[in-house]
């Protein structure tokens, strides 16, 4: 293990979780990685293999079976998986947003009947905004739940669920109509919905049809997913926190604990391009000598590296405030919009470096090629983060008088 990307003053614990982390990342996910990747397989084992350590519950608390640990650690050991291979961060992630969202907002009926589950990984979970329609532009959903006596009707089309096929629990944000004064502001006007399913594709259960994998450039073996409702009845306990007309501000809040998630990807996906970029420097002659000792290719390490360390700690920072309590809104989306670019651009430079090799599927830079882009729409594009920024910006240095 090099310098970069390190930790001051984390405690015995947290090293010892990283370590078992990265020693499973280097035995069980990096010589699978690319095979797996190619025949966009559903990493099965790996996904056990994680269950058994405990990091479906890494962030859930311990009176509900999980580990209880920090933002920061989770960060951490998702910067770890995504340098092994960036689509099992994926799986975890969506996971992780719903258990925050049922911890931080959920009833207590509903943490004590799905959290403990959550925790072992027995429940799954996924969620979604997004619809054809629309991304980022969340005012724009037009889902629908309708109340008739004491059930809603959900009808809808949601678009790009990470996990939509293999999980079993779905948060899904829908308008409900009628819930509160038709003068109120869009935003609370929706409700987040908890959707229990089996596993699987099609129609899994009355009303509610997972149609099929959606084919991608990159991010492969990792399940992504349009989800249709059609009819499909639910209850009033169904409802996040049991209240109406708050799921936009649970979404946004399980969202921004996301950004810092997707930073820590883009972290490890950076690390494992810088590692390969170095590793093939050294090896590679040209005229006479390794291409690590041309002024050129040792310039572009040192790039590399320097993105590398900034991001690392970019993101560290975002985490810590979180875990502190302190709003991290600027400082979620600065850490994702910062490490998510660097990692495009490091993950090109390696690519550059490995030449024509570069671009052969026999080696894994050309897999990292095909998974950085996601990293740069995911969680919100680097110009909603932008947004996000200047607005807070402008919060704190408004102009007095």
């Amino acid at each position: 293990m090099g310098r970069l990307a390190q930790t001051e003053g984390l405690n015995e614990e947290q090293e010892a979780i990283l370590e078992a982390v990265r020693d499973f990342v280097d035995n069980e996910i990096i010589p699978v990685a690319n095979d797996l990747e190619h025949a966009d397989e559903y990493p099965q084992a790996i996904v056990d293999g994680l269950k058994e350590m405990g990091v479906f519950g890494l962030m859930i608390p311990e009176e509900y079976g999980g580990l209880g640990e920090s933002l920061l650690t989770y960060a951490l050991v998702v910067e770890e998986i995504a340098r092994g291979w960036m689509p099992v961060s994926g799986v975890i992630n969506t996971h992780f947003i719903v258990s925050y969202m049922l911890v931080q907002h959920g009833t207590e009926e509903q943490k004590a009947h799905y959290l403990p589950r959550m925790a072992t990984g027995e429940v799954r979970g996924a969620f979604s905004m997004s619809e054809p329609g629309c991304g980022s532009d969340v005012a724009a959903i037009t889902s629908k739940a309708v109340r008739e006596g004491d059930e809603y009707v959900l009808n809808g089309q949601k678009m790009w669920l990470t996990n939509g096929g293999s999980s079993t629990l779905v948060a899904v944000l829908v308008l409900t109509p009628g819930e509160v004064d038709e003068g109120a502001s869009v935003y609370k006007k929706m409700t987040t919905f908890l959707i229990e399913k089996p596993s699987g594709f099609g129609e899994v259960r009355p009303g509610l049809t997972i149609p099929g994998k959606i084919e991608k450039m990159g991010y492969k073996g990792v399940d992504t997913t349009e989800l249709v409702m059609d009819g499909l009845r639910l209850s009033a306990d169904d409802i996040l926190g049991g209240e109406p007309g708050k799921g936009f501000y649970q979404m946004m809040d399980g969202v921004e604990v996301g950004r810092v998630n997707v930073a820590a990807r883009a972290c490890g996906l950076s690390i494992r391009a810088f590692e390969l970029g170095v590793e093939y420097a050294q090896q590679r002659v040209t005229f006479g000598k390794p291409i690590a000792e041309h002024q050129a290719v040792a310039f572009r390490l040192a790039d590399m590296a320097t993105k590398v360390e900034a991001a690392h700690q970019m993101m560290v920072m975002s985490a810590r405030k979180k875990d502190s309590g302190e709003r991290n809104d600027m400082e979620a989306g600065m850490a994702k919009y910062l490490a998510s670019e660097y990692c495009k651009e490091v993950v090109e430079d390696s690519f550059r470096i490995h030449g024509g090799y570069g671009y052969s599927k026999e080696y894994e830079i050309e897999r990292l090629y095909r998974e950085a882009p996601m990293l740069l729409i995911g969680e919100g594009t680097a110009d909603i983060q932008r947004m996000i920024i200047a607005r807070r910006l402008l919060e704190d240095y408004k102009t007095r008088g």
